[in-house]
C-alpha cells in the first residue's frame, strides 16, 4: 500500500466517523464562533470564554458546548 493511499484511507474513516471532538484549538475554536485568533484570546483573556489547559500545557483548548453556549449567550433579538 502506497503512503498516499494509506493517508487517504484514514482521511475517509476521520471524515466517516460519527465521533466528534469535544476540544478544539485556539484556531479552530476561533473559526467556529467566526472570530481571529485575537479576538479570541481577548475575550479569554477578559474571561468571557472559559478553555481547557492540561496540566504541564501551553496550549489552550475549548470545549465545543462551552463555545455553543457562547453563542447562545450571545444572540441579539430586535424588540
Amino acid at each position: 500500500m502506497k503512503p498516499q493511499d494509506k493517508n487517504s484511507k484514514r482521511e475517509a474513516q476521520r471524515i466517516a466517523s460519527p465521533v466528534r471532538p469535544q476540544l478544539l484549538s485556539l484556531k479552530d475554536a476561533a473559526i467556529y464562533l467566526g472570530l481571529t485568533e485575537w479576538a479570541l484570546r481577548e475575550r479569554v483573556w477578559k474571561g468571557h470564554i472559559p478553555f481547557v489547559r492540561f496540566p504541564d500545557g501551553k496550549k489552550q483548548y475549548f470545549h465545543v458546548k462551552d463555545l455553543e453556549q457562547v453563542i447562545e449567550d450571545n444572540k441579539a433579538r430586535y424588540v
